[in-house]
């Protein structure tokens, strides 16, 4: 069957549930927030019980959450908070655990190296050579602006 691009259209949008949007939108700012607001209280406990001193704190709030983004994936709990709250998992630090997690767990049945290493970066490792060469190239950009 050849259909025209306005019955393909039609067709499409006759076959497409609704979305709906304003729940969507709701349920992705709550746990999103929610994510937000663990990490917070992450931090507020390793500076007021730990005592550890700003930069520390940043890094080991940084740590637990991405340690806690990829064991709840482990545990495919994450997949599960995902599916009702969308793009509110995937900003927070614990949804870049995620990306990475997710792809070395589906692919851990085809061994350590070929499997497990191999595919762990499938997701996540565009996003992290991108960032890496954007990051340099603003950098001699910035230190070329300040040289001259």
């Amino acid at each position: 069957m050849n259909y025209s691009k306005q019955e393909y259209s039609d067709y499409s949008n006759k076959k497409s549930p609704d979305s709906p949007l304003l729940k969507d939108v709701l349920f992705a700012f709550l746990i999103g927030g929610a994510i937000c607001t663990i990490g917070q209280g992450v931090s507020d406990v390793y500076e007021v019980i730990f005592r550890l001193d700003s930069e520390s704190v940043k890094t080991a709030t940084s740590i637990t959450m991405v340690f806690l983004g990829a064991l709840l994936t482990g545990l495919n709990v994450y997949h599960k908070i995902a599916k009702y709250a969308g793009a509110g998992t995937i900003v927070p630090i614990t949804g870049f655990a995620n990306a990475i997690t997710s792809p070395a767990m589906e692919f851990r049945r085809e061994g350590w190296i070929l499997g497990l290493a191999a595919k762990m970066f499938v997701v996540a490792g565009p996003v992290i050579v991108y960032g890496i060469s954007a990051s340099i190239v603003l950098g001699l950009f910035y230190y070329l602006v300040q040289v001259l």
